[in-house]
Parts: C-alpha cells; sequence; structure tokens
C-alpha cells in the first residue's frame, strides 16, 4: 500500500471531492483517481461512492480515521527526525548521584555545550532511588548514576550504560594488613551511606551471605565522605572501586571474592523523551 494512496484518499474526503483535492495535492485529477481505483482493489472494498457528490462507503467510514492517524503519525515522525537534525534549543535537566565512576560528567557536558550552544542545562544531585522518583514525575530529565538495567524501578526507562563499577573493602592503614573475606572484618564497626541507599542494600547483602549484619556506626551522606571516615580510623567500608582508587585520603583498599556485583553508572531517560534529552545522553555516553 504506498502512501500516496492513503494521502489521495484522505485529500479527496477532506476537500469534498476530486478536482479540489487534486488542487491541494498539486496532482492531476486522474492521478487521483487513480489512486483511490488501486487502494479500493488493493483492499477489495468500495471506499467513496460517487455521484454528484463523493461520499464516504460504510468501510470508507471505518478506514478514514486509521488513515487519518497514520498520516499524522508519519507527519510526527518527520518532524521529530528534523528536530533530531539541528538542535537548536531547549533545556536539559541533569541529575547525577555523588558517584559517577571513571565517567567524567564536566567534559561530558562541555562537550555537548559546544555543539549545541543554545541547549541550557541545569544540574541537581541526589542518590539514586531519589533521582528515579524525580525522572518518573518529570522533575529531571536525565539521571546519572549507579543503576541496573534490569532492576524493578528502572525497566520502564531507557538505559546507556556508561562506565562499570565493582564493590571493594577499605580499611585505616592502621588496620589488618591480610583481609580475605568480609568476616574477616565482620566485627569492625562500618560507614555507610543512609539505610535507604544503595550502597546500604549492598553491605547488607553482603553480610546475608553469611547470615550476619554489619554493625553501621556512621552515616554520611556521600562516598568521598567514606573514605575519609575510615582514613581517619573510624572503621571499614565497602565503596565503589572508582571512590577507593580516586585521589583521596590513603586507606587500604581490598579485593575480595563474593561481593555483591555494583550497578555499572549509567544514563536514564524516558522512553518519549524530546531530542535535546536524547542528544545529551548521546555525548554523555560516547
Amino acid at each position: 500500500m504506498e502512501l500516496r494512496y492513503l494521502e489521495s484518499f484522505e485529500a479527496v474526503v477532506r476537500c469534498g471531492g476530486f478536482t479540489k483535492a487534486a488542487e491541494d495535492l498539486h496532482l492531476a485529477q486522474p492521478a487521483i483517481s487513480s489512486h483511490i481505483k488501486k487502494l479500493e482493489q488493493e483492499l477489495g472494498v468500495t471506499l467513496l461512492h460517487r455521484s454528484r457528490t463523493v461520499t464516504l462507503s460504510a468501510a470508507g467510514e471505518r478506514f478514514l480515521p486509521y488513515v487519518r492517524q497514520a498520516l499524522a503519525d508519519l507527519n510526527e515522525g518527520k518532524r521529530l527526525m528534523r528536530s533530531f537534525r539541528s538542535v537548536s534549543a531547549g533545556h536539559v535537566r541533569v541529575a547525577v548521584t555523588p558517584l559517577t565512576g571513571k565517567f567524567d560528567l564536566v567534559s561530558a557536558l562541555s562537550r555537548f555545550r559546544t555543539r549545541y550552544p543554545g541547549v541550557t542545562i541545569s544540574l541537581r544531585t541526589g542518590l539514586i532511588a531519589e533521582l528515579i522518583h524525580a525522572l518518573e514525575e518529570g522533575q529531571v530529565d536525565v539521571v546519572i548514576g549507579p543503576a541496573d538495567a534490569d532492576a524493578a524501578n528502572t525497566k520502564h526507562l531507557q538505559h546507556q550504560e556508561i562506565a562499570p563499577e565493582h564493590l571493594v573493602l577499605i580499611t585505616p592503614l592502621a588496620g589488618p594488613r591480610r583481609v580475605t573475606s568480609l568476616k574477616d572484618v565482620a566485627t569492625e564497626p562500618f560507614i555507610c551511606l543512609q539505610s535507604d541507599s544503595g550502597l546500604r542494600h549492598l553491605l547488607n547483602q553482603a553480610f546475608a551471605t553469611f547470615n550476619a549484619q554489619p554493625r553501621v556506626e556512621f552515616e554520611t551522606h556521600g562516598p568521598a565522605s567514606i573514605r575519609e571516615l575510615v582514613a581517619a580510623g573510624m572503621g571499614c567500608a565497602l565503596i565503589a572501586h572508582s571512590v577507593a582508587e580516586a585521589p583521596g585520603p590513603a586507606v587500604q583498599v581490598h579485593t575480595l571474592s563474593g561481593l555483591p556485583p555494583h550497578p555499572p553508572i549509567s544514563a536514564l531517560w524516558k522512553p518519549d523523551a524530546d531530542p535535546p534529552i536524547v542528544r545529551c545522553v548521546e555525548e554523555l555516553a560516547c
């Protein structure tokens, strides 16, 4: 079924006849008649009653809404593709967690602004669960942080992995040198994010493998402050490898087997996001 057949059918109905439809589409009238005839032959039904006036048949009345919807969808698709070719304006609200791994957010946003100077950007921070909720509520457009594509709260979102991550144990420099298992430090005080954070869930999950619970004596607001407290001798912590290896206070870093997988650093956005948002994600993920 050719698009021009549908366009001719819709134009005949809208314009009330073949002559006006031909003028509207800048075609000869015989071409319009040929399109309608071929469309009816292909469908095996009569769409139009031709007499002094042109009227829809019962089949034509049922078919017309689908034709108009198809043409509207196609026009919207064309408009969207044109906007993708030239993103000249817009506003993108980016939300990031304190943990972005080895991903260089500043450089990525700088590249985007250089390429699309007419698009403005705003930033906010928070924990991943809070930011995903903000994305669902339409308060932000893109979320950057540790997120698993298969998690229940992200399955309905678009997902692009940016950087891998994994957990390590960090202990004070004055702590035990040889740690081969989390059990070796199970009785030590631990430092972590608040109880509703993804990191706390991973810590609890790690201890659950040997039927224990961590003794969390310090809660803090971000991964960097966890490392600072460990360096000060306040306890141990499970933390993302990128945080442990970044410049900062000296700690011992222990790579242990059997720890839960850490979600990769990812970009999340809604499937129906506007072109500036999608272009921003493409720039962030490259």
